[in-house]
């Protein structure tokens, strides 16, 4: 009985000092979240070959009876969702899943499907895809390709578009519906321009005149135009984006698009926003989702991410990737802009101060909070108890954590039911006092960038994540992110801007004044005054060479504040030819 009374009494005091309540259950988590955070928040499966690494990449989406079915190189199996924020994984051996690169259409209310693949290969199809159970549609395709693209028509016709290449260009033919073979000799279709297409130059910031690599086509027809995108300039690089030809044929001739590239996303968390796939949503709204790119433990170490699409009353196409790994609200009606989906939480985890259990060297503490996938905050081991503590510097209302794992020291493969992580997460207003904001110590469901959208927003200056379980290797972050409101006055507005063009006209050099309290800024600029289109993120600087230009056109430009309250808009637009 005393001995009882003694464990009894330990584990009070323990309790006590720990700063958890007793039984305290979680407070602020929807079951029912409303919006979503890039990367995708999808169990990416380890590859198959060392070194041990996720990845997905060159993504297909698909709707079917209202539904999404996503399909990705290399991913074990392809996803399925009802709404685009939870997913299933369909598992099936009738696919060739190793093979890159994906494509995916309904024709009949059949679901056609091929991949990458040397001559001869395969195409399958099913009236069930949530079933996994596929046949062969055509035995034979007589064209060894990558990156293939299947395009139905409106009038029925049936086209592939296909290439991969840093010398050969992107080709487009006609199908036979019924044999699925083509009925005519490809066409070449385009090839690179980097002479001025300063966006098809590689590098991470377009900086290597070399032979870009031209890939990943995809076709889109809307009110009677044809837009059709391909990839460039290589899928390792931060600066991997999406460009766009149109023509009111589906075999051409094809007219570079003025706003180019239209999917572009050079900086941010998470850079990358090429090789993709164009689809509306049940609603009608368009969406692109892309090819993300980490590429530092494999050159093919890639995420997915999300991007709503739109078309101006001129039919210029493009795709918003301002604040484009920033929570963001998914839809439930048509939307008319990209204001409608962005809440307005912001980023307030950025240089953060960062407390941790331990560390490796070169996996320091500080790279939990640069905003930088490409480097993370590894603990010395992976066992339970390994924890790291964040301090905002100030009470905020929190709205959503991010929780991005990175893998350090894992020796994993292919798919497992025990790859998940278990973690702790409490907040705290004086670093003694802790809460529950949610307990996973016993999830066994595996989200390497867990997404956590808050019912209520709580108040907090701390968070706390503590380890209870990895599924190989050591505890390790790229990327604790918080956001909502720390209550700051809106920054001040950007006024003065010096742009200079270089004498390679695809090149514009930008620098400002640095503006109190701002965490970053947000160029945005295009071809017209009312075409700002893209924008180019910058954080813990005021300057930035911008190299992604079309050398033979005139730019306008603007500079966005934002600090952790608000966005405060350019007042200048600043015209370069």
């Amino acid at each position: 009985m005393k001995k009882s009374i003694s464990r009894a009494f330990h584990l009070l005091i323990s309790i006590f000092l720990s700063g958890t309540a007793f039984c305290q259950q979680p407070v602020a988590v929807s079951a029912t979240p409303a919006t979503i955070c890039n990367p995708v928040s999808l169990s990416y499966r380890f590859c198959l070959d060392t070194p041990s690494r996720r990845e997905a990449a060159d993504p297909t989406m698909l709707v079917f009876k209202n539904e999404y079915y996503l399909f990705a190189s290399k991913s074990g199996g392809y996803f399925h969702s009802v709404d685009l924020i939870h997913w299933d994984l369909v598992t099936t051996t009738d696919l060739p899943l190793e093979d890159y690169a994906p494509t995916a259409m309904v024709m009949n209310d059949t679901v056609y499907f091929m991949a990458s693949a040397a001559a001869p290969l395969k195409i399958y199809k099913t009236a069930d895809p949530k079933s996994g159970k596929w046949e062969i549609a055509n035995p034979a395709f007589p064209i060894g390709m990558i990156d293939p693209d299947l395009f139905l028509d409106e009038d029925g016709r049936l086209f592939f578009y296909y290439g991969c290449s840093n010398i050969n260009p992107v080709y487009g033919v006609e199908l036979d519906k019924k044999t699925l073979n083509p009925v005519s000799v490809p066409t070449a279709l385009f090839n690179s321009r980097r002479d001025v297409h300063g966006w098809e130059r590689k590098g991470d910031y377009n900086t290597i005149i070399d032979n870009p690599w031209i890939e990943g086509s995809w076709m889109t027809k809307r009110n009677g135009k044809y837009y059709l995108q391909y990839a460039g300039p290589g899928t390792e690089y931060k600066s991997y984006s999406d460009g766009v030809y149109e023509s009111d044929k589906p075999l051409g001739p094809f007219v570079l698009a003025k706003h180019n590239p239209f999917s572009y996303k050079p900086e941010g968390f998470i850079a990358g926003a090429g090789h993709s796939s164009t689809f509306q949503d049940k609603y009608g709204n368009y969406w692109h989702i892309s090819t993300m790119t980490i590429s530092q433990k494999h050159m093919f170490e890639r995420r997915l991410g999300l991007f709503p699409t739109f078309f101006d009353k001129d039919g210029e196409m493009h795709v918003y990737t301002s604040f484009g790994d920033f929570p963001f609200t998914m839809p439930a009606k048509k939307i008319s802009g990209p204001e409608e989906l962005f809440p307005g939480w912001m980023l307030l985890s950025y240089n953060k101060p960062v407390q941790v259990s331990s560390e490796l060297p070169n996996h320091s503490k500080e790279y939990a909070a640069d905003e930088e996938i490409r480097t993370y905050w590894s603990a010395a081991t992976g066992n339970k108890g390994e924890w790291l503590s964040m301090d905002l510097q100030k009470i905020c209302s929190i709205n959503a954590v991010q929780i991005n794992y990175a893998e350090n020291n894992t020796n994993l493969f292919g798919r497992s039911d025990h790859i998940y992580h278990q973690y702790l997460l409490e907040y705290s207003a004086d670093n003694k006092t802790w809460k529950l904001l949610e307990d996973k110590t016993q999830t066994t469901t595996d989200v390497p960038h867990d997404y956590l959208e808050l019912k209520t927003p709580v108040k907090a200056r701390y968070l706390r994540i503590t380890n209870h379980k990895v599924p190989d290797g050591t505890f390790a972050l790229a990327g604790l992110r918080v956001f909502g409101n720390d209550g700051s006055e809106a920054p001040l507005a950007v006024t003065n801007i010096t742009i200079k063009r270089n004498t390679d006209r695809c090149v514009a050099k930008l620098n400002w004044p640095k503006i109190a309290g701002a965490v970053g800024y947000n160029i945005r600029y295009g071809t017209a005054k009312d075409k700002l289109y893209q924008t180019y993120q910058v954080m813990g600087k005021e300057s930035v060479s911008i190299n992604s230009l079309n050398g033979g056109q005139r730019y306008y430009f603007s500079i966005d504040v934002f600090n952790g309250s608000a966005v405060t808009k350019g007042k200048k637009i600043i015209e370069v030819d």
